[in-house]
């Protein structure tokens, strides 16, 4: 990461060009770029011709369909966008708002985003009113880069690969109970509705019903799953905490002789310290600015009183 390091060096116009070079990536064409950002074509050549002249490579090849990247564009990408998250990043923590004292950004996958992230937003806002928040709702391998580069201090994430660098740790061991919309007895295919909450789950489902690894449903999102479920009727596996008070309601019911699945892998919440070094609490960064000393129990209270929302 050659820029992360000098990013205090690197004035606004450096970030500008940074910016620019993104989005004709993006978008394959100087005119739509220059259309995004409100400039002129001629603007945003020159822009890419000082980039170009700043890095001693070309980035773009042009032609009648638009722009495509060179090798050298292909590597700079994703620099360019470290470059940008972390002046970003820099920027927020000088200009906090007016009665804050610190900033804690954390990201989520989208199954997490409700009501998880949502709660815990809450808790924060109620029990630390002078941190400044930002929760960010992005795919896992995103999640894991902004976690490396700094600009975000945490991730939640579903089963996580080990990596050189990342501190993971288990947050919850939640369940996933499989409920139906009717007092069934055993699941059909039929009814089933797939929800993909990752391989190791996957293969447990497999050597416990191998005739619902064809369903007539599936999602990645376990909320749209539940949804349709309540709608239009099946069964299929959710998290305890969400499905709880529909059983109380009885409009879902357990299906006997199911086998409960554990959600999280032991590897479950990426994090690393503001000053570089990974640090092994969860929630640790943010609880870190209020109470450096015992920031695991004050992350794990965190943790079970937003959840307990």
């Amino acid at each position: 990461m050659p820029f992360i390091y000098n990013i205090f060096y690197i004035n606004a116009v450096d970030i500008s060009l940074a910016r620019t070079f993104l989005e004709v990536a993006v978008s394959g064409s100087f005119v739509a770029a220059a259309q995004r950002l409100h400039l002129t074509q001629t603007a945003i050549s020159a822009r890419i011709r000082v980039l170009e002249a700043q890095l001693g490579r070309r980035l773009f090849v042009r032609n009648k369909a638009g722009a495509r990247l060179t090798p050298a564009g292909e590597r700079f990408v994703r620099d360019a966008n470290i470059l940008v998250q972390a002046w970003e990043r820099a920027r927020q923590r000088v200009a906090l708002p007016a009665g804050r004292a610190n900033i804690a950004s954390i990201g989520g996958e989208l199954s997490l985003a409700s009501p998880m992230l949502s709660n815990w937003l809450i808790w924060m806002h109620a029990n630390h009113p002078t941190l400044a928040l930002n929760v960010e709702v992005a795919p896992l391998a995103q999640l894991m880069e902004r976690v490396r580069d700094g600009s975000l201090d945490m991730a939640l994430a579903y089963d996580p690969p080990n990596q050189p660098g990342l501190t993971i740790e288990l947050l919850a061991d939640e369940k996933l109970l499989m409920v139906s919309s009717s007092k069934q007895r055993s699941p059909s295919p039929e009814d089933y509705v797939h929800v993909d909450w990752g391989a190791p789950f996957n293969d447990n489902l497999s050597a416990a019903f191998p005739h619902l690894s064809n369903a007539a449903v599936s999602c990645s999102l376990g909320p749209l799953a539940l949804n349709y479920l309540l709608k239009v009727g099946g069964c299929g596996y959710f998290r305890s905490n969400i499905v709880k008070p529909f059983i109380a309601q009885k409009k879902l019911h357990l299906v006997p002789n199911a086998p409960a699945f554990f959600l999280f892998d032991p590897r479950d919440l990426l994090h690393r310290s503001r000053g570089g070094a990974y640090r092994p609490h969860a929630f640790g960064l943010a609880c870190m600015c209020m109470n450096a000393a015992d920031s695991r129990r004050s992350a794990h209270a965190a943790f079970n009183a937003q959840r307990a929302n």
